[in-house]
């Protein structure tokens, strides 16, 4: 099930495929242990690989204090270097501002529900974190433990996607783990004649190509997911809210 992997979600993939330098400086926000474990854990072991720094952050109280020490009592981060940096506003404005100033590669966050099948799977912070930030992000489920990415499926709905950054990470992961990367398109009713073509630079790095029609790209990803069985779900987030994020925004509880 869907639900067993961690899921990357992906601005877009840059237009030019290039290899790219390595993981630097991996956030992760902590509002609760559990969670907060549980994404510190993960973070810890994809920063081994990539002899990456993290950085842990909360908004700054003396519960979350407490809370920030019960995770890392509870996570052994190996010889990685773990440094906190407690936010005294918004949340969101200080993740963003994190993010700017340490030049954050990648973002480690928790859904809300622990079943995709769940009406709200994201949680409305998450979902505001997503939508907010030009930085990659991996959603990792709860009580998942890391395991190195050797098959990567990339689903999307418009074939065609403008260049950021954030391809970086992907071709990271691809390059890093020697992954096999599945490249999964959803048409649509709603998919433009000129949103159906895949760029000849994804497809070049694509080790299997497979074309769906349904009536959403949530559709699609569920009812083909387990066909790929990959370790990492790649998804890209559009300025339309619709599709496969159309069901993330939930109650405002505090869920990464």
């Amino acid at each position: 099930m869907a639900v067993l992997f961690p899921v990357i979600y992906r601005k877009s993939i840059g237009a030019e495929i290039k290899l790219c330098s390595r993981i630097k400086n991996i956030l992760v926000p902590v509002a609760s242990v559990e969670n907060g474990i549980t994404n510190l854990r993960y973070a810890t072991s994809l920063a081994a690989i990539y002899n990456a720094r993290i950085y842990v952050t909360y908004i700054k109280t003396e519960n979350t204090e407490l809370i920030l020490k019960e995770v890392l009592e509870n996570t052994n981060t190996q010889d990685v270097q773990v440094v906190s940096k407690p936010i005294g506003g918004d949340i969101f404005e200080g993740i963003a501002e994190l993010s700017r100033v340490l030049k954050i590669d990648l973002i480690v966050l928790s859904p809300q529900s622990t079943s995709i099948k769940d009406e709200v799977y994201l949680g409305i912070v998450t979902t505001k974190i997503i939508r907010q930030t030009k930085t990659p992000l991996i959603v990792v489920p709860k009580d998942y433990l890391f395991r190195r990415f050797d098959a990567i499926l990339f689903a999307m709905k418009n074939a065609k996607i403008e260049s950021t950054e954030a391809s970086d990470t992907l071709v990271s992961f691809i390059d890093h783990f020697n992954a096999k990367l599945n490249v999964f398109r959803v048409v649509t009713p709603d998919t433009a004649e000129n949103y159906r073509t895949l760029q000849p630079e994804l497809m070049a790095i694509a080790e299997h190509i497979k074309i769906s029609e349904n009536a959403t790209v949530f559709q699609g990803i569920t009812e083909h997911f387990s066909a790929f069985n990959p370790e990492l779900l790649c998804v890209l987030q559009r300025k339309n809210k619709d599709g496969f994020f159309k069901k993330t925004i939930g109650s405002k509880r505090n869920n990464f």
